[in-house]
């Protein structure tokens, strides 16, 4: 059963247990889902393009999140932060920071990365590798660290 499908089964049921933030929060993935397709002009996602959808959909809740809480609206932000939560159950488990660390310095030396000038190279594998897994800052902050 592909992503879309799960979605649409767990929409179907969120609607008969009347969870709302969660039925809110499925119907936001299905809609991003969608457009995603139409852009393309696709008939399926790949599963990759389908978890880079979701994450994205993931920060822009967390961001949107801290931009209410600093202009003082907390039931915004926790409304936010509900459909974060509920939307990145559909993420793959995230890899810790050292699971991460190990990663990359594998990554590092099989492309032969020396200094901060081959930043670009060893970022390009790693967000591939680890697409989905870890968040692109967190992999941009471990390749500085351990290139430097």
């Amino acid at each position: 059963m592909s992503l879309f499908e799960q979605i649409n089964q767990d929409i179907k049921t969120a609607m008969l247990a009347k969870e709302k933030e969660k039925l809110e929060a499925l119907r936001a993935i299905k809609a991003a889902f969608l457009i995603a397709k139409t852009e393309k002009g696709e008939d399926q996602l790949s599963a990759e393009k389908e978890i880079s959808v979701i994450q994205k959909l993931v920060k822009q809740r967390e961001d949107s999140a801290v931009i209410y809480q600093q202009n003082n609206r907390p039931e915004l932000a926790e409304k936010e932060q509900i459909e974060a939560t509920y939307i990145k159950a559909y993420l793959p488990k995230q890899l810790s920071r050292e699971e991460i660390e190990e990663v990359i310095k594998n990554i590092i030396s099989s492309v032969g990365a020396s200094g901060m000038k081959d930043m670009g190279k060893v970022m390009g594998v790693a967000s591939k590798e680890l697409a989905g897994k870890a968040d692109g800052k967190t992999i941009s902050e471990i390749v500085k660290q351990l290139l430097a």
